[in-house]
């Protein structure tokens, strides 16, 4: 049975149905979150606090400039300082380690960090981005990482 042109028009107009069905899943499977997790903190000899986190890049993009500002709460709730770090590069579909010393704190004075601000989010070849809507915050420490 030869195709006719309805038949090629019919399998046409699927397809183009099946893509636009397709396309924006596939698209939202490249892209996640930025887990940003405090994991742990250790004493410094001498003074200061240690702080070990974790950045997990689920967003499909790397990032060539991340930079936070962190304010430091006291055991009481009070903002003790406001301390800025740079984070980058964050690659793409890794997880990557970086170690912040918080100097002149002892860890359990630190009731919680707060993410301030995201000085700097920039993907790589790509202009600055807000990266607020993409993190995701988490903390295995005791103290609190919010924003």
């Amino acid at each position: 049975m030869p195709f006719t042109s309805s038949v090629l028009s019919l399998m046409s107009r699927s397809f183009a149905i099946i893509l636009l069905v397709m396309v924006p899943q596939l698209s939202r499977a490249e892209t996640g979150p930025l887990l940003v997790e405090l994991n742990k903190m250790e004493e410094i000899d001498g003074g200061g606090c240690r702080a070990f986190f974790l950045f997990r890049n689920q967003t499909g993009k790397s990032f060539a400039g991340f930079e936070m500002s962190l304010a430091i709460l006291d055991g009481d709730g009070i903002i003790d300082r406001l301390l800025s770090v740079d984070a980058s590069p964050l690659p793409v579909q890794r997880t990557t380690l970086k170690l912040f010393e918080i100097p002149e704190t002892s860890c359990s004075n630190i009731s919680e960090i707060l993410l301030h601000d995201v000085t700097s989010c920039q993907p790589q070849n790509e202009a600055q981005m807000d990266c607020f809507p993409i993190l995701t915050l988490g903390s295995r420490a005791t103290t609190k990482l919010v924003k």
